[in-house]
């Protein structure tokens, strides 16, 4: 009988394994040195930009009643925030637009989803309503915001069908693409292992898919946020778009840019929570080394 062969142990050596250390934390060190460089360099961009534009404001280098500036832009903001707006508090005029955005922007990602995925996995849908597809995508979709307000008034329905057409197509076709682009191979193995068309699309499609359609819904809750401000500001009761025309007919320049400002914060707080569900979602996909 011969003797049973022993495992063979590899043993890093101790200096080996501390420059492997060193050059780890020399990285890390580097990628937050990095990200505060990224950080400061855009507040300083941002205080030249506004430091610029109130220093011209001014000295009347450009029209400051048509431009505004930013010292009056905050005022208008204060004002807003502690002695409320015509229309009632800041909070809920902001709730009102962020309602009828976040609405539309679900029912536009779930149908946009549900299209995409239906369209990818099955080319006769696919063959049949492709050019239908591709009309409805070519026509300008903020044209449709007027024609919503007739169909279902100043409420909050023709706001959110405005917000659901713009969010719709980036989602399908991202969601189609994505459905196209899954390995043939993991398709093929899961049907050799008796997986039926369902199993298929849930367990090996959607979740080969899913990067595709985070990518879109980035982009897509900015124009479910486009979509509510317009249909507000060609007629409604009460949101931010509101503000907006009201604003502007009254030559209110810093109400409008106040507005606008508000509208960019609420982008940026609901993008940071797109990137955070992200980074939870791929944990497993390495990080880029862009902020």
């Amino acid at each position: 009988m011969s003797p049973e062969v022993m495992p063979e142990t590899v043993v890093v050596p101790a200096g080996k394994e501390t420059d492997q250390r060193g050059r780890a934390h020399s990285r890390a060190r580097a990628a937050r040195r990095r990200r505060i460089v990224v950080l400061a360099s855009r507040a300083l961009l941002l205080i030249a930009v506004l430091g610029l534009w109130e220093v011209l404001s001014r000295a009347n280098v450009i029209d400051p009643f048509n431009f505004s500036m930013p010292s009056k832009i905050w005022d208008q903001i204060y004002t807003w925030l502690t002695h409320g707006t015509a229309l009632g508090s800041l909070g809920e005029q902001i709730w009102y637009t962020l309602y009828e955005a976040l609405l539309g922007w679900i029912i536009g990602v779930i149908g946009g989803v549900v299209c995409g995925i239906a369209l990818g996995r099955i080319a006769f849908l696919a063959d049949v309503l492709g050019p239908y597809i591709k009309v409805l995508n070519s026509i300008p979709r903020i044209v449709l915001a007027p024609i919503f307000v007739i169909w279902f008034g100043l409420g909050p329905a023709s706001k959110v069908a405005s917000a659901v057409v713009l969010v719709f197509f980036p989602v399908f076709f991202n969601a189609f693409q994505g459905a196209r682009e899954v390995d043939r191979n993991l398709v093929a193995n899961a049907r050799i292992l008796g997986a039926s068309d369902r199993r298929v699309t849930l367990q090996v499609v959607i979740p080969s898919a899913t990067s595709w359609i985070f990518t879109s819904l980035h982009v897509s809750f900015g124009f479910a946020l486009i979509g509510a401000i317009v249909g507000e500001y060609i007629g409604a009761t009460k949101g931010i778009g509101l503000l907006v025309a009201q604003s502007q007919g009254t030559f209110n320049a810093a109400g409008v840019y106040a507005a606008m400002v508000i509208l960019a914060v609420v982008a940026l707080v609901a993008e940071g929570l797109l990137t955070f569900a992200e980074r939870r979602i791929f944990r497993w996909k390495p990080s880029g080394s862009g902020d």
